[in-house]
């Protein structure tokens, strides 16, 4: 990543370091090659930005937002000519205003001590022009120069400020084939940085896994497959701690050739996300020879590209930095989850930051067409499915929190930017996972865990009293679960309450035991009963049809919602109709169960949002009284004795994530080291 030295000042000696290049798609996956290159026009969608618009009107004009750019020019995958080279036909113009190939000039700008860049093309073929643009933070393009070939192969490099790059904006450039057809043989983003950053640090890839050994083994391979990545690897650490090992998979053997002595797996007791990455953490702190740790799933598709640009934008980042990935679809490559998060301070609840739209789809809407992603996003933590986190950091602040699943991402980040931190969900890094869409972890043994730890994340971070509204909040959605049937979820929230007032002191005790017995709680309830075959269930049958044959997945207006809420935890009081003692009335599916559809049923087959399988719901008015009077006490208490509970796992917390607390915990629960 180094280049020639060069003296700048007299008291200052800088070096060339390359800070991004142009990439193409492994395997020439068409699928994502809109992430990559773009061939349609761009068509800027209206400013929002001024205000003055009532909602109906702000809904208008979200939707135009998000209307199809116009369609380019198709690919011929034999234009990927190699991981760098790109192949235009004559006449035909690119441009490479990408997500992977653009420059994210703004980040660099604010969070890295980078005051300017060189973008330096070799292009071939008679005639090609290329032309350099910028973006303003509320994303509109301007032109910055341009140069066209004069013989069979020319090389062009531009001096780009980073100065108006305060609120947003990128580099990006375009490339027009002249006579004959041109190949984009390479451009690289390089800048001038103090010689003290002149090398580039190495990463531990920390992999958990559990019973996903192909998924897992497939990802070892590709990591050990990519030549300029291996410089950036200290080692691959797979923390295996599932029954279907990695190493038993057809795939593992030549994932192991591949990494050679810089891949090693330790096998463990199940302790869930969070225990898998303590581990990795730890061993990394223990061997004392990588610059930083990067959290990565097993299940996810890598951009071996994007590791490396994590880390040289860790390595140039003005203070130690949490680098952190966005997550595309596995299903759909071209759509991204979330292009950055946020913990909403006041509920208490991760979201997207601020302007930002989920489930964005590049082959629809294009990066330069996108206004809203040319102002840079700010976040409060990156998940853990691609994270980047400074060595120095393990070190000051401690690991990851005892907590198995959910939140140990964005408590980490929340720790760290308390401490000074900042965490950048970085673009140009990236990997494709499942998305959370097709998932049931609200509702099944999962919520234990989502409540639990949002509730002690809360009381380590949250700047209001008592929590601000998650206390009622939580309330809300107890009653909204059993007035659904969901008593299953209930039962679980509520014993993830009482764990909670037990204190800091239990979660490392209790991590290897709470799935077991949680898993055993939820077998008592019908709700949790999943059944793949649809005739395991009785047929429907309803005594009286729907009212005035009104379509019960209907969304009732504002005031038949409100009405809804008030008489619902009334209505769940009354017997249960005969008929639907034996029989449900309805068969929901996934998209339609919402509570106030729910609610007006005493029995219900409910299908889940993975698709493969369903439960049967049925109303029990005692179990409801029961629920909801425990559900009151204990909400009641928490109120109580959050300023009690708050005061003692901030004093417990940095004992709970210190390495030697986490050594004990991983020799009390056995596992070899690898």
């Amino acid at each position: 990543m180094t280049a020639s030295t060069t003296e700048t000042l007299p008291d200052e000696v800088t070096t060339t370091r390359l800070l991004q290049r142009q990439i193409m798609p492994l395997g020439r996956d068409l699928d994502i090659l809109s992430l990559y290159v773009d061939t349609a026009p761009a068509a800027l969608d209206a400013d929002r930005t001024g205000g003055g618009l009532d909602r109906s009107a702000q809904l208008a004009l979200e939707i135009s937002m998000q209307t199809p750019t116009p369609e380019g020019h198709a690919v011929h995958p034999d234009q990927v000519e190699s991981r760098h080279r790109f192949r235009i036909p004559t006449g035909e113009r690119v441009s490479f205003g990408t997500y992977f190939n653009a420059f994210p000039a703004s980040y660099w700008r604010r969070w890295t001590v980078v005051p300017e860049v060189t973008l330096t093309l070799e292009v071939e073929g008679e005639g090609a022009t290329v032309i350099v643009y910028r973006s303003t933070a509320n994303g509109r393009s301007q032109r910055v120069d341009a140069a066209t070939t004069d013989g069979p192969v020319g090389t062009f490099s531009f001096d780009l400020t980073l100065k108006p790059f305060v609120d947003g904006g990128w580099y990006w450039y375009d490339v027009v084939a002249g006579d004959e057809d041109v190949v984009v043989a390479s451009a690289e983003w390089t800048a001038e940085v103090p010689v003290d950053r002149a090398a580039h640090g190495t990463t531990t890839v920390g992999i958990t896994t559990m019973n996903r050994p192909d998924f897992c083994a497939k990802l070892l391979r590709q990591l050990g497959e990519d030549d300029d990545l291996e410089r950036y690897l200290d080692e691959v650490l797979v923390v295996e701690q599932g029954t279907k090992k990695v190493v038993d998979s057809p795939v593992f053997a030549e994932a192991a050739e591949l990494l050679g002595d810089r891949l090693r797996v330790i096998d463990q007791a199940n302790l869930g996300g969070s225990g898998g990455y303590a581990r990795g953490q730890l061993e990394t702190l223990r061997r004392g020879t990588a610059t930083y740790f990067m959290c990565m799933d097993d299940d996810v598709v890598c951009e071996p590209e994007g590791i490396i640009r994590a880390v040289t934008f860790a390595d140039l980042a003005r203070r130690p930095t949490i680098v952190g990935g966005h997550m595309f679809s596995l299903y759909a490559k071209s759509r991204l989850h979330s292009f950055g998060e946020v913990v909403q301070p006041w509920r208490f609840w991760w979201q997207s930051a601020p302007g930002v739209f989920n489930d964005w789809d590049f082959d629809v809407r294009n990066l330069r067409s996108a206004r809203w992603m040319h102002r840079r996003v700010d976040v409060d933590y990156n998940g853990w499915f691609m994270c980047l986190i400074p060595v120095q950091l393990l070190e000051e602040i401690g690991l990851s929190l005892p907590v198995f699943i959910k939140w140990d991402d964005s408590e980490y980040g929340l720790r760290a930017k308390a401490a000074g931190y900042p965490t950048v969900t970085f673009p140009g890094a990236a990997v494709w996972h499942v998305p959370w869409t097709d998932k049931n972890d609200a509702l099944d043994w999962q919520s234990y865990f989502h409540q639990r730890n949002r509730f002690i994340a809360a009381l380590l971070h949250s700047p209001y009293d008592r929590g601000g509204r998650m206390v009622r909040e939580s309330l809300n959605h107890q009653i909204k679960h059993l007035v659904s049937m969901q008593y299953s979820t209930v039962v679980l929230r509520h014993r993830a309450l009482e764990a909670v007032l037990e204190g800091p002191h239990k979660l490392h005790e209790t991590l290897g035991t709470t799935l077991p017995e949680i898993r055993a709680v939820t077998k008592q309830f019908s709700d949790a009963q999943l059944q793949a075959d649809p005739d395991a269930f009785p047929p429907v049958r309803r005594k009286k049809p729907p009212r005035k044959g009104r379509d019960d997945a209907v969304l009732p207006g504002r005031f038949g919602m409100m009405l809804t809420a008030g008489l619902a935890p009334l209505r769940q009081l009354r017997p249960v109709r005969d008929l639907a003692k034996k029989y449900p009335e309805s068969e929901v599916q996934a998209m339609d169960a919402k509570w106030f559809r729910l609610a007006r049923y005493d029995a219900a087959v409910v299908s889940m949002p993975d698709g493969t399988s369903a439960a049967l719901y049925q109303r029990d008015p005692e179990l409801y009284r029961d629920l909801l009077k425990r559900t009151v006490e204990i909400h009641q208490r928490l109120l109580r004795e959050w300023p009690r509970l708050a005061a003692q796992y901030r004093a417990a917390l940095a004992e709970i994530t210190a390495p030697d607390t986490w050594e004990q915990t991983f020799k009390a629960t056995g596992g070899d080291a690898g």
